[in-house]
């Protein structure tokens, strides 16, 4: 994670964030390495379907045709987020944390991580296989640093 800021710091990349199933986490381990405030704009925490609407422009009917824990929901969370900001790179995520609320098409662990840069999206589905929350939460974190990484190079 800490190589992940360096590159962005030392390459005046700026970042922004959404987050829904991780509350806070990404941007909390943004913000433990020194000097990310060059390039650190900002992180919502987007956790209901208004907030989603109201800050990241997600469209209602996205919401109610594939519900927030969805690859469509994650994919407009992240444009909305690039629109917002202007950030260099966006990231977003959303999905079951867990323990509950997970269905046989979406068990819980099901996580989907957003990422703009440079004119490119990409939207990664994650399978945990646990419904166990921490866990759920800190692997969606350790994502979005690996996609972040892979994108930027």
């Amino acid at each position: 994670m800490e190589k992940v800021c360096n590159k962005l710091i030392s390459r005046g990349i700026t970042i922004s964030a959404c987050e829904s199933c991780t509350g806070g986490l990404f941007a909390s381990k943004l913000t433990d390495v020194p000097g990310i405030s060059a390039v650190f704009d900002r992180s919502l925490v987007t956790y209901t379907y208004r907030a989603k609407m109201e800050e990241l422009c997600v469209s209602e009917e996205t919401l109610s045709k594939y519900t927030a824990e969805s690859r469509q929901v994650a994919e407009e969370m992240v444009s909305g987020l690039k629109d917002k900001t202007g950030s260099d790179i966006c990231v977003s995520v959303t999905g079951l944390a867990g323990p509950g609320g997970g269905s046989d098409d979406k068990p819980v662990g099901t996580i989907y991580i957003g990422c703009i840069y440079d004119d490119r999206t990409v939207v990664r589905e994650l399978s945990t296989g646990s419904d166990d929350r921490s866990y759920n939460r800190s692997i969606a974190v350790e994502e979005m640093f690996k996609l972040i990484d892979e994108m930027i190079g």
